[in-house]
């Protein structure tokens, strides 16, 4: 199948290509045609399976054809549960909406509320925002949605777990009972398919992967370690490729921080992205990731949804996670798009019971290996 074959009009095609884009991935076959004819939809797709480009391509469609956003309104909000999802799912509409008479804004916090408002005072055809944010500028009359065609849930389960609920049900009353609804999340959990059942209408339900199934093709590997080794076996492992580009797990901020200055004395350039930086700090660390400036971004779980860096091809969790799930969106960082990813994981015997809770949600051991092992990582 190709991007032609789901209708989609030249200057869609011809931006997804410029993209990199070449066939539409499952989650993207499936939602296209749905979200083009009009339909609710909701999907089951974990980040790194292109669910973005499923919602913002054929909303893009749609928009052309319309009348444009009148003052302080949006016609599409799109709400993500952090400032990181939200600015790449607004990179994703820039890249795909240049050379289209559509406009679009994204808000968070942790920055000035002020040059957000300017930009919606002309109107926005999409707004892209997180849920506090969102409200706020409602508050200050800054934005309205009288005609609102479509609103987008992104990363709906991650919104739920950090405690959305009330912010969103605030905001759905703000909104027209007539539109179009799309839910999209990893998986569809009771307290999701709860949130849906008073969300959407007569929803069309997609999943492009089982529960709690972990992204192909990704080679997972666990070495067995002390604590006093971690940071050797690290070492060793970064020194073993030749061109490092790895997202660095750590299960908290202080540990985050301290592993970017062991890294930098060790001849690494890092840098981490957790929720006690700053935002500007955040983007510009994430860019320096993205652009190959820095080659090890170091990162707590805050950052473990929603960052998409393309075809990343290593992850290493050098602290394993305590809640299983969260081992699952680590690891979806890497292997995207049909890439061989590689997601290694530095175990101590504390881990051990962490451990087999992974194993028993993904439904398979992962390979173990030693401290002498290490000699080589493939890539």
């Amino acid at each position: 199948m190709t991007f032609s074959d789901l209708k989609l009009s030249p200057e869609t095609l011809t931006a997804l290509s410029r993209q990199g884009y070449s066939e539409p991935t499952p989650i993207q076959a499936e939602a296209i045609p749905l979200v083009l004819a009009g339909k609710d939809v909701m999907a089951a797709a974990q980040t790194g399976t292109g669910k973005t480009t499923a919602f913002t391509a054929p909303i893009l469609e749609l928009l052309k054809g319309n009348e444009r956003a009148k003052a302080n309104t949006a016609r599409v909000l799109i709400l993500t549960p952090t400032r990181e999802l939200a600015a790449q799912v607004g990179e994703n509409v820039a890249n795909l909406s240049a050379g289209l008479p559509l406009n679009y804004a994204v808000a968070f916090g942790g920055v000035k509320i002020n040059p957000q408002m300017m930009k919606l005072r002309k109107g926005v055809d999409i707004l892209v925002a997180t849920p506090g944010r969102l409200l706020d500028l409602y508050k200050q009359n800054a934005v309205r949605f009288p005609k609102l065609e479509v609103l987008v849930l992104d990363e709906a389960d991650r919104m739920l777990d950090m405690g959305f609920i009330h912010d969103i049900k605030n905001i759905i009353k703000l909104l027209p009972a007539k539109r179009q609804t799309l839910l999209f999340s990893a998986t569809f959990s009771n307290d999701i398919r709860a949130l849906a059942k008073g969300l959407l209408k007569s929803p069309v339900e997609i999943s492009v992967a089982p529960p709690n199934a972990t992204a192909e093709p990704i080679e997972q590997t666990v070495y067995e370690v002390q604590k006093s080794q971690k940071l050797g076996l690290l070492l060793k492992l970064l020194k073993s490729l030749e061109q490092p580009k790895v997202l660095v797990f750590s299960r908290t901020k202080q540990g985050a921080n301290r592993l970017v200055k062991q890294l930098d004395k060790a001849g690494f350039s890092a840098t981490a992205i957790h929720s006690a930086k700053s935002q500007g700090a955040r983007i510009k660390a994430l860019a320096d990731f993205k652009s190959g400036k820095v080659q090890v971004l170091v990162a707590t779980d805050i950052a473990s949804r929603g960052i998409d860096i393309e075809k990343l091809p290593y992850v290493i969790n050098y602290d394993l996670p305590h809640v299983a799930e969260d081992y699952v969106h680590r690891i979806g960082r890497t292997g995207r798009a049909g890439q061989t990813g590689h997601a290694i994981s530095l175990v101590t015997d504390e881990d051990a019971p962490f451990l087999q809770a992974i194993e028993k949600l993904i439904g398979q051991p992962i390979e173990q290996r030693t401290l002498e092992d290490s000699a080589k990582v493939k890539s």
